[in-house]
C-alpha cells in the first residue's frame, strides 16, 4: 500500500509539472506574438532549462537581443554549442551576434576559422554550405563552397550547390557555366540539369537574357568541342523549350548525320513539332527522312507522318489553298496506290476521303471510295463501324440525311454500349432535329444524357437545352424550324444559305430567346472555314449582348482558344482564360481554362495561389 501512494505522489507530481510546462510554452508564445518580449523572455527562461530544444533556443535567444541582453545571448548561445558540438547552425549564429553587437572582427574571425577547419569531407561541406546559405550569408556560403572544391578536388561534384548560390547572388552567366560544367564532367545528368534549368529561366518570357546566355555558351563550347555530343542535345532541348523548332531540326539534321541515326532523331522532333502545331517544321523533318531514301528504317514512318500531319493542318488550323488541298489528295493516292487499299492503310483510306468530302468538295467520290473500303478483306467490327460513321457524315454533307440516318443506326445497334455507338445515337438525334422532328430528338437525347463519353454527353446535354428552351410554343416553331435547316446547312458548307436563314429569325423574330444562338453558329461558320477574327467578332457580340446566359462561359472559352491555337496570341489568350475564372466560376470550363492560364503565364505555382493584379 504504501509503496502504490509513493507512486501516485509521483505521477501527480509529474503531471503537474507536465502542466506547469504546458502553460508555460502558451505564456510564452502568448506574448512573443504580441511583441512583448521581456514578458515572453521570462518564460522562455524556464523552457530553455527543461527542453533545450532548437525552436525554444532561439525564441529565447530573440528575446534576450530584443531586450538588449547580450550577455545573457552570448551566454546562451555558448552554452548551446558546448552542448551540440556538430550543430553548425549554432556557430553561424554565433558569428551573427558578434556582427549585431559590433563585433565584426570577431565575427570574421569565427567564419575563417569554421571554413578553414573544414576536412575533405562532402557532408560537413554541405552542412556548412547549408547553415550559411539559411542565414542568407551567400558571400560566407560561396567561400564554403570555393573551400570545398579545393579539398574535394576531383572526388564529389558541387556544381549543383556553386549554381544554387550563384542564381541567388544574381551572376547567371556563372550559374550556367557550373551546370555546362558539370554535364561535360558528367553526361547522366543531362536530364537533371534539363528540369532545373526548366524551373529556373523562363523561356516565354519577353526578357531572354538569361536563356540567350544559355544559349550562347552552348553554342560557344560547340564550337570549341564539336565531337562532345551532349552540348548539341541541350542546344536541341533549349531550341524546343523556346518553340525555336526550325533551329531545333537544323541541330537535329546535323546530329543526326552525324551519329548516323537513319533519321531516328528527326522523327522524334517531327513528333514533337506536331503536338505543338508547328505543322510546317514537322513536314520538313518527315520529309527529310524521306529523302534519306526508301530503303532507311523510318522511311514508310514519315511518309504515313507527313500525310498525317498536312490532314491535321487542313483540319485544325484550316490552313491550306486549293492547290495545297489538291497536292496532298495526290500525295495520299501515291502512297496507297504502292501500299494498296488494305484493313492496314484504313487510317490513311479515311484521311483521304475525309479531306476528299470536307475540303475538295468532292463528297461523291468519297461515298464511292468509302463503300468500296466497306469491302477490304478482313475488317474488324470497330473499323467497320468507323467507315460507315465517315460515310453516314458525308452523305449529310451530300444532302442525304436520312441514308445517314440508317447507317448511324447500323453503328448504334452494333456498338450500343460502346463510345462509338453514343456518338452514332447522337448523329442520328441530330438529322431528326435537322429535319425538324424535335420531340423524337429529344427522346433519343435524354437517354444520350447519361453516356460513360463526357463529350457525347455534354453535346446531348447541350441540344437537349437547345430544344427544350426554344420549342414548344407555337409562335417558336417557324423560328426554331428555320434554325435547324441553318443548321443543317452549316454542316453541309452550305454558309449562305444557312446566314439567310439566321438572319431571317432575327428579322421576323427579334426578342426570340434564339439570339444567343444564332451568334454562336455564324462564329462555328466562320471558324470551319479558317476565318478565326470574324468568328471572333461574332463570340465577342455574343459575350457583350448574352452575358448572363449559358453560351457566355463557351464563347469565352473559344475565343481564349482561337488566340492560343490559331492566331498565336498568348497574352489575349491568357486574357479570356482569366476571365472565365474570375467572372465564371462555376463554369464547365474553368478546369481546362485554369490549366492553360497556368501554362501560359508559364506559373509554377497553383493558379488559386496566385496574384492577379
Amino acid at each position: 500500500m504504501k509503496k502504490i501512494m509513493v507512486l501516485l505522489f509521483f505521477s501527480l507530481l509529474q503531471l503537474s509539472l507536465f502542466g506547469q510546462t504546458d502553460m508555460d510554452e502558451q505564456l510564452a508564445q502568448h506574448y512573443y506574438s504580441n511583441g512583448e518580449l521581456d514578458k515572453a523572455l521570462t518564460y522562455y527562461e524556464k523552457l530553455i532549462e527543461k527542453s533545450p530544444t532548437k525552436f525554444i533556443f532561439f525564441r529565447c535567444y530573440d528575446c534576450y537581443m530584443a531586450v538588449s541582453d547580450f550577455k545573457g545571448a552570448e551566454k546562451l548561445i555558448k552554452k548551446q554549442i558546448a552542448a551540440n558540438k556538430n550543430d553548425l547552425d549554432y556557430q553561424v549564429l554565433y558569428g551573427q551576434y558578434y556582427r549585431e553587437t559590433n563585433q565584426t572582427d570577431k565575427a570574421q574571425k569565427l567564419y575563417n576559422e569554421m571554413i578553414n577547419s573544414l576536412k575533405a569531407n562532402s557532408t560537413g561541406i554541405l552542412e556548412l554550405y547549408n547553415a550559411f546559405k539559411a542565414k542568407n550569408e551567400n558571400d560566407l556560403a560561396l567561400s564554403t563552397l570555393i573551400q570545398g572544391r579545393k579539398l574535394l578536388k576531383n572526388t564529389y561534384p558541387l556544381n549543383f550547390q556553386f549554381a544554387e548560390i550563384y542564381k541567388t547572388m544574381g551572376e547567371t552567366d556563372k550559374m550556367i557555366k557550373e551546370y555546362l560544367d558539370l554535364v561535360d564532367d558528367y553526361p547522366g545528368y543531362s536530364s537533371n540539369i534539363q528540369s532545373v534549368l526548366a524551373l529556373q529561366l523562363d523561356f516565354s518570357s519577353e526578357n531572354t537574357t538569361a536563356v540567350d546566355l544559355l544559349q550562347n555558351s552552348l553554342i560557344e563550347r560547340i564550337q570549341k568541342k564539336p565531337d562532345v555530343q551532349i552540348y548539341n542535345e541541350l542546344l536541341i532541348w533549349l531550341y524546343i523549350q523556346k518553340r525555336n523548332f526550325a533551329g531545333a531540326l537544323i541541330q537535329v539534321l546535323a546530329l543526326d548525320k552525324r551519329l548516323k541515326e537513319d533519321g531516328r532523331r528527326i522523327m522524334d522532333l517531327g513528333k514533337i513539332c506536331v503536338e505543338n502545331k508547328a505543322y510546317e517544321i514537322a513536314r520538313k523533318a518527315f520529309r527529310s527522312i524521306i529523302d534519306l531514301g526508301e530503303n532507311k528504317p523510318f522511311y514508310y514512318d514519315a511518309e504515313n507522318a507527313l500525310l498525317n500531319t498536312r490532314f491535321l493542318e487542313i483540319t485544325s488550323s484550316r490552313k491550306y489553298s486549293n492547290d495545297e488541298i489538291l497536292a496532298t489528295i495526290n500525295d495520299y493516292e501515291v502512297t496507297l496506290n504502292r501500299v494498296g487499299k488494305k484493313r492496314s492503310s484504313l487510317p490513311l483510306i479515311l484521311e483521304l476521303n475525309y479531306i476528299l468530302a470536307f475540303y475538295a468538295d468532292q463528297a461523291e467520290i468519297a461515298i464511292k471510295n468509302l463503300n468500296e473500303a466497306l469491302n477490304l478483306v478482313g475488317l474488324t467490327d470497330t473499323q467497320i463501324a468507323e467507315i460507315k460513321m465517315q460515310l453516314a457524315d458525308t452523305h449529310v454533307l451530300g444532302g442525304d440525311i436520312w441514308e445517314a440516318s440508317l447507317l448511324y443506326m447500323q453503328v448504334n445497334n452494333n456498338f450500343k454500349q460502346e463510345p462509338i455507338g453514343h456518338e452514332a445515337k447522337f448523329k442520328n438525334a441530330r438529322i431528326f432535329y435537322f429535319d425538324g422532328e424535335f420531340d423524337f430528338a429529344q427522346s433519343q437525347l435524354s437517354v444520350l444524357k447519361e453516356s460513360t463519353s463526357k463529350l457525347i454527353a455534354n453535346d446531348a446535354m447541350n441540344l437537349s437545352i437547345l430544344i427544350t428552351d426554344n420549342f414548344g410554343l407555337d409562335s417558336n416553331y417557324q423560328a426554331m424550324s428555320w434554325f435547324s435547316t441553318a443548321d443543317l446547312f452549316i454542316e453541309q458548307h452550305k454558309y449562305i444559305d444557312a446566314f439567310q436563314l439566321l438572319d431571317s429569325i432575327q428579322s421576323n423574330y427579334p426578342t426570340h430567346s434564339l439570339g444567343d444562338e444564332i451568334l454562336m453558329r455564324k462564329s462555328k461558320a466562320m471558324q470551319i472555314q479558317g476565318n478565326w477574327n470574324e468568328a471572333i467578332v461574332y463570340l465577342d457580340e455574343l459575350i457583350k449582348n448574352y452575358s448572363t446566359d449559358i453560351l457566355a462561359d463557351d464563347a469565352l472559352f473559344q475565343i481564349a482558344d482561337i488566340y492560343e491555337n490559331q492566331l498565336n496570341d498568348k497574352e489575349k489568350a491568357a486574357e479570356y482564360y482569366k476571365k472565365i475564372l474570375f467572372d465564371y466560376t462555376g463554369s464547365l470550363f474553368a478546369v481546362e481554362a485554369r490549366k492553360r492560364f497556368r501554362t501560359l503565364r508559364g506559373d509554377k505555382i497553383d493558379v488559386d495561389e496566385i496574384d492577379f493584379e
